[in-house]
């Protein structure tokens, strides 16, 4: 019997277009291995959302490998230490992985290779991070110029199959059964929202993919309507990988109409991810220095309002039914994020680090790349980024985007009010708060203290 190598999983939970996988099976036994590693992620270790997440996509993933000859092998702990113990429970000798570009991920790899042959192979982005240069042979920071380049490369190679079959160890190491891990919330189980609205897996990627199929080329006109079904709300499994962007692009890109500007989406994606590798702590730190002296507000009054946007208690109906959505099903509208967001930043003044956290706890498609990028643009302190003194006004928003049917369904003591009240509703309506903030006396504030911060 040849000698297994270890296939290392970690946001890459499919099948297909697995480069890392065909690789190891074509060497002989595979031993297929997720690794639960909160200590080298640290505090960036995986929120609520993500966990309840995860837990299903494993088990989708071990069916399917199950399918195949194959199983998943579930350890704990340190990614170094426990890929070298069962190296040496099973006799491997070498492990594949895809790439990962997470700060913690790339320690990971680093401490992995002090130990054991790691073999990385590329297959979750577009084109491999930090490869889309500049005439002058450097990294872009800038998504535009990034995309033209990115462009001149694409389409991505076609999809690699899904292994016919797995070739087997004669013998499995120990796994830990997936239940031990106390992935899903259970005191309270506050996940029945997310149960209704997801399929985490690879087939529910592939099912998700093809509903969106059916309306892709309508994308420019329907992506920023909240009561519409407009986006392809594939972000939670790219998250996972349990599809990859090639086989998105290879399915969307001839369909027509405004595919385009979905592609341009997916391609942030890559942005994202080329801004980390290059800025590894841009999730913390603000990439303009002179936001580090701005005067976000602080103390009792502050938090207060923090955690009425958390549970949806703004009185503004746009940014309540947002946080709704958001702790109902893990997920939130693309335009309504970039509303709440600004609301958070612009009219509450609160740091965009404490919208991030937040985010990263309770969305299922949480992404560090993303997550740290599109909240750094909309405060305006990030490398290619909205100006701080563009403040969104959440009621216009609302009009603008024919946000009432969103609105009625994720605030019903709203349900009841017309068109033309439901944006911005008179009061007193019973059971819905007043604003936090006037919307003329927040944008003044932020103004003030922005022209402080500039003085």
């Amino acid at each position: 019997m040849s000698i297994p190598s270890l296939v290392w999983l970690r946001r890459d939970l499919r099948l297909a277009d697995h480069a890392a996988l065909v690789a190891a099976c074509s060497a002989g036994p595979v031993v297929p291995v997720y690794v639960l590693d909160d200590e080298t992620a640290a505090h960036r270790r995986m929120g609520g959302a993500s966990r309840w997440w995860l837990h299903h996509s494993l088990a989708a993933l071990d069916a399917a490998l199950r399918a195949k000859g194959s199983r998943l092998i579930l350890r704990r702990g340190k990614s170094d230490e426990v890929l070298a113990a069962l190296a040496e429970e099973t006799g491997a000798r070498e492990v594949h992985a895809l790439h990962h570009y997470e700060p913690w991920w790339r320690n990971a790899e680093r401490a992995v290779c002090k130990r054991l042959t790691l073999h990385l192979h590329h297959g979750n982005y577009l084109a491999p991070p930090g490869t889309v240069l500049n005439g002058s042979g450097a990294p872009y920071k800038i998504y535009t110029p990034f995309w033209r380049a990115l462009n001149e490369r694409l389409p991505p190679a076609p999809p690699l199959p899904e292994p016919r079959s797995i070739p087997a160890p004669e013998t499995w190491p120990e796994s830990d059964a997936l239940e031990s891990w106390n992935l899903l919330p259970t005191s309270p189980d506050w996940a029945s929202g997310l149960r209704d609205e997801w399929t985490p897996g690879e087939a529910g990627a592939l099912e998700r993919l093809e509903q969106f199929v059916t309306r892709a080329a309508k994308y420019e006109a329907r992506r920023n309507l909240p009561a519409v079904e407009g986006t392809s709300r594939l972000s939670g499994h790219l998250a996972f990988g349990e599809i990859s962007p090639a086989t998105i692009w290879r399915r969307v890109a001839d369909l027509g109409g405004s595919t385009a500007t979905f592609l341009g989406e997916l391609g942030w994606r890559d942005y994202a991810q080329n801004v980390i590798l290059q800025l590894p702590d841009y999730g913390a730190r603000n990439a303009k220095a002179e936001f580090d002296r701005l005067a976000w507000r602080s103390g009792p009054e502050a938090e207060a309002d923090l955690a009425a946007w958390q549970q949806g208690r703004t009185g503004y109906p746009i940014v309540d039914a947002g946080m709704r959505q958001l702790w109902h099903t893990g997920w939130m509208h693309n335009r309504v994020r970039m509303i709440v967001a600004s609301f958070l930043i612009k009219h509450l003044l609160i740091d965009w680090r404490r919208g991030e956290e937040w985010f990263w706890d309770t969305l299922v498609d949480a992404d560090y790349g993303q997550n740290a990028v599109n909240w750094q643009w909309s405060a305006g302190s990030g490398v290619d980024a909205n100006m701080f003194v563009r403040i969104m006004a959440p009621l216009s928003q609302s009009d603008k985007f024919d946000a009432g049917e969103y609105i009625r369904r994720w605030v019903p003591e709203l349900a009841h009010l017309p068109d033309a009240a439901i944006h911005d509703p008179p009061l007193p309506v019973r059971g819905y708060p007043r604003k936090l903030v006037d919307h003329a006396e927040g944008r003044a504030r932020a103004l003030a203290v922005w022209a402080t911060l500039k003085s």
